[in-house]
């Protein structure tokens, strides 16, 4: 027997041609697009009715993604269920250099090495 489902997805029609304008959006990310697309999938409203595992194996996505796009939506709205906030611990937050000198780093390190040296190190490169 299986478990009633603890949240449902109704969308309007105006909240529908905005996923999919989203989608269609280059400037999108692949997880906002992957958001978008599980409402849409789960939309009571407008589309058939997938499980969560079948959401999730259609758009390639786990399961605890699906789970936590749906409380998002239910929780707070359609807007946040949408907006991607970045986690102040990731990789770009966490940068130690900023591009420029990182990209000088590269272009040094993707050149010739200096005299009497096999290899660029670490050392070599903060000189």
């Amino acid at each position: 027997m299986a478990r009633p489902k603890k949240y449902t997805i109704f969308l309007s029609d105006d909240e529908v041609q905005i996923l999919h304008s989203k989608i269609k959006s280059k400037k999108s990310s692949k997880n906002l697009r992957n958001r978008c697309q599980i409402l849409l999938a789960l939309d009571e409203a407008h589309g058939k009715h997938l499980t969560l595992a079948q959401c999730a194996k259609s758009i390639g996505v786990c399961k605890a993604t699906v789970s936590n796009t749906i409380k998002d939506y239910v929780d707070a709205g359609f807007d946040q269920a949408i907006t991607y906030n970045r986690n102040a611990n990731s990789d770009n937050a966490r940068r130690k250099l900023v591009r420029r000198a990182e990209a000088k780093i590269i272009q040094i390190a993707c050149g010739p090495v200096l005299e009497g040296h096999a290899r660029w190190t670490v050392r070599l490169l903060a000189l």
